[in-house]
Parts: structure tokens; C-alpha cells; sequence
């Protein structure tokens, strides 16, 4: 079974059942008020986790190239540093965002 026969389905059930515009209203509304916090943690949690791969095959990339060009260790580590703060930045911004988006 594939996934437009699924959706069609579940929208067929969906659509057998009336419902008045205060019952969708009110269905949405505990929807989003239940499911908000969850999606906000984690997309947080994907935001720290992608940060830190990419961290981490950052760090593994300049240990490498300082392997081979033991000369370029300098030039190699400053911009290292710089990559990492930018990735940082970017993960503090995403878990300062995120919790504000739940109502």
C-alpha cells in the first residue's frame, strides 16, 4: 500500500464523519496546543545534533590535512576555530528560537 492510497483513505474516514466548524476549531486547537512543546524540543535536539556533526567532521577534516601539510597547522586550526563558532552560533540560535515558537 502506498502512501496516496493511505492518505486517501484516512481522508475518506476523515471526510464520513460531520463535524461543525466549533468542533474543528476546537479539535485544532488542542491539537497544536498538545503537539507544539514536542515538535519545538525536537527540532531543537536535530538543530544540537546536526551542529555537532558537523562539528565533529570539521575537526575531523583539519586533524587530517594538518596530517599532510604539518606546515599549514596554524592556518588550519584559526579557521577551524572560526568554523566552530559559526556552527555554535548557529545551534545557541536555534535552541533560543525554537521554545519561543510554542504559544
Amino acid at each position: 500500500m502506498d502512501l496516496v492510497t493511505i492518505a486517501q483513505t484516512v481522508a475518506n474516514a476523515s471526510a464520513a464523519v460531520p463535524m461543525t466548524p466549533e468542533e474543528v476549531a476546537a479539535a485544532a486547537k488542542i491539537a497544536s496546543a498538545t503537539y507544539a512543546p514536542l515538535a519545538a524540543g525536537l527540532a531543537a535536539g536535530l538543530a544540537v545534533i546536526g551542529a555537532a556533526l558537523g562539528i565533529g567532521k570539521l575537526a575531523a577534516a583539519a586533524l587530517e590535512g594538518s596530517a599532510r601539510q604539518p606546515e599549514m597547522q596554524g592556518k588550519l586550526q584559526t579557521m577551524m576555530i572560526l568554523a566552530i563558532a559559526f556552527i555554535e552560533a548557529l545551534a545557541l540560535i536555534a535552541l533560543m528560537v525554537f521554545p519561543f515558537l510554542v504559544k
